[in-house]
């Protein structure tokens, strides 16, 4: 029915089935401390199994506690993760989905006592320290030793965090960096540390696919825009990036009214990915509430991207792409945007989180599992 949606595409040297993707969200599932448990690897066993082409794992640290976003927070700084991490890249190839891990530093986000960040703006009552040079190239050498550690415990590929305000955004938007040495100032300047970062992870992993989750506008008045964010999607794409996911916002900018309304209206991030897939020649992912086949084929039919990724959507129904394959639309059940957004209240609340949407007696059991 949907001939675009159901094609295959090849993403480096690695074909999807399908233009489908799950985009990463953080949920709190990790165990404390960063650990693989059962509830992960449940949790993405269903994901994988629902159909998609390709699993983004969502968040993993490489840097902790300094660049971790909470204690539950994935841990692929260490060694001592990496048997946790080839069960999870083999429950998710097992289902036949190709599997990727996203890796990130939390920045001016992170729950350590001391956040660390480009420059010394003020988030949400505290102000981190802004990082000397020493530190970034430290920091620049931890995320290729993660990028590494992704590739030897089994994942088709690696992704970037530099999306929802993180540390490798925070470095190109003029909002958060106000550093007046070689890593601020100028666009040059500011896009240096996420290529240098982009440079030794490609270093060490060789023909490894890397991706890039891509912040396209921070939807703050004096935050990274669309003028400046398509100039990078182009550097990017010159680096060897191997795709980009795109998705605007921070955690500064979701709660602002505009931004909750128009988060509550289908597609309402396809235009970025539209705008950045015109400066780019390699895979755009389209994402942010593509609840329908009927859109998703839209998109991209429309050239607006060349995959979808589906994040709460597919949370919400695991069975989403096969109901859209076989036409049983009517059956899906959706994300509801007014439902007070339970789920992201209990992440921001370090808890883990559960779909409001789903029957009582499953959110009793992930309760219970879960508490």
């Amino acid at each position: 029915m949907y001939t675009h949606l159901f094609s295959e595409l090849r993403i480096a040297d690695i074909t999807l089935k399908n233009r489908l993707t799950m985009a990463p969200m953080y949920l709190g599932y990790a165990g404390e401390g960063g650990t693989v448990g059962s509830v992960l690897l449940d949790h993405y066993r269903l994901m994988a199994k629902s159909g998609v082409a390709m699993v983004v794992v969502e968040n993993a640290t490489i840097d902790h506690p300094t660049g971790s976003g909470s204690s539950r927070t994935i841990r692929v700084d260490t060694d001592n993760n990496a048997a946790g991490l080839t069960r999870l890249s083999s429950t998710i190839r097992q289902e036949g989905a190709v599997a990727c891990l996203q890796i990130n530093h939390a920045g001016r986000f992170a729950g350590a006592s001391e956040p660390v960040a480009p420059s010394a703006v003020e988030a949400f009552g505290r102000t981190p320290r802004a990082l000397s040079v020493e530190e970034i190239r430290a920091i620049v050498n931890r995320y290729a030793d993660a990028a590494l550690r992704v590739k030897n415990t089994g994942f088709d590929m690696v992704e970037l965090h530099g999306g929802t305000g993180y540390l490798l955004a925070q470095f190109l938007s003029p909002r958060t960096n106000k550093r007046e040495d070689e890593y601020g100032g100028s666009f040059e300047n500011r896009q240096r540390f996420p290529l240098e970062v982009v440079a030794a992870v490609r270093n060490v992993v060789g023909d490894f696919p890397v991706g890039y989750r891509f912040m396209a506008d921070e939807w703050m008045p004096d935050g990274l825009q669309l003028s400046e964010s398509v100039r990078f999607a182009r550097s990017l794409g010159s680096a060897g990036i191997a795709y980009l996911s795109v998705m605007g916002g921070t955690y500064e900018s979701f709660p602002l009214p505009e931004v909750v309304g128009r988060s509550g209206e289908d597609g309402y991030m396809a235009y970025l990915a539209a705008a950045v897939k015109k400066e780019v020649r390699i895979p755009v992912i389209a994402a942010g509430r593509i609840s329908t086949g009927s859109l998703a084929e839209r998109i991209l039919e429309e050239k607006k991207a060349d995959l979808i990724g589906l994040a709460r959507v597919l949370w919400a129904d695991p069975e989403w792409p096969e109901k859209v394959r076989q036409g049983r639309e009517n059956d899906i059940i959706h994300c509801d945007p007014h439902c007070g957004n339970v789920c992201m209240k209990l992440v921001m609340k370090r808890k883990p989180a559960f779909c409001a949407r789903w029957p009582h007696d499953k959110i009793s059991k992930w309760r219970d599992r879960t508490e």
